[in-house]
């Protein structure tokens, strides 16, 4: 019964989102009350809230997927890899998926979610706090393996990289720029930022 029963949460999780998403894109985030979205995905709006605590949550939840992703990755590291080595492979196994998240992907539905976040201001400020548990996690995850203000320094350097690396990457995509042609300047990008991170904190 358990596994019926998550199977019918994430059914009603995803309609929620599509609902969401497809009707910000279409009209504008703070064009759509939330009462339409619940409408659209056939829940009440009490049930909406459940799954996404707040309007902003509809649209970020899909980042927050990736929710302190950078200290996973840190703490699941090979034997032997270095942190910023291990953070590094990952941005650029991202590149090579395509991982909207690295901002190198062209599907005008992803590009358009992309210009909706950094144009809308509720959505800009929740993603920052976003950021920030993002950092204190990898803060926490550094911290393992180094003093606490070079962990804390490093984490925040280490997501702002990623950071400019994604919006610049996204903002040649909605210029109109082929995907290839801006997927070799993104992967020269990231291994130009994570040179300059490693020059900065060499035994990382």
């Amino acid at each position: 019964m358990t596994g019926l029963r998550e199977l019918q949460r994430r059914r009603v999780h995803e309609a929620i989102s599509t609902a969401a998403i497809t009707l910000f894109l279409e009209r504008g985030f703070d064009e759509v009350p939330v009462t339409e979205i619940a409408a659209a995905a056939g829940v009440s709006k009490p049930t909406l809230f459940k799954y996404f605590p707040t309007k902003e949550d509809l649209v970020l939840h899909r980042i927050a997927d990736h929710r302190a992703e950078s200290a996973r990755v840190v703490r699941e590291r090979a034997e032997g890899e270095r942190p910023l080595a291990a953070l590094r492979r990952h941005f650029l196994d991202g590149l090579a998926r395509r991982d909207p998240v690295t901002g190198l992907n062209d599907r005008p539905e992803v590009v358009a979610y992309h210009r909706m976040v950094f144009a809308t201001p509720s959505l800009a400020a929740r993603l920052f706090q976003h950021m920030t548990q993002d950092e204190q996690a990898l803060t926490a995850a550094l911290a393992e393996v180094t003093d606490g203000l070079t962990a804390a320094l490093l984490a925040g350097q280490v997501l702002a990289a990623q950071r400019v690396l994604a919006r610049r990457t996204w903002l040649s995509l909605a210029e109109g720029r082929p995907v290839e042609e801006v997927a070799v300047e993104a992967v020269g990008a990231a291994e130009r930022a994570f040179a300059m991170l490693s020059a900065q904190a060499p035994l990382l």
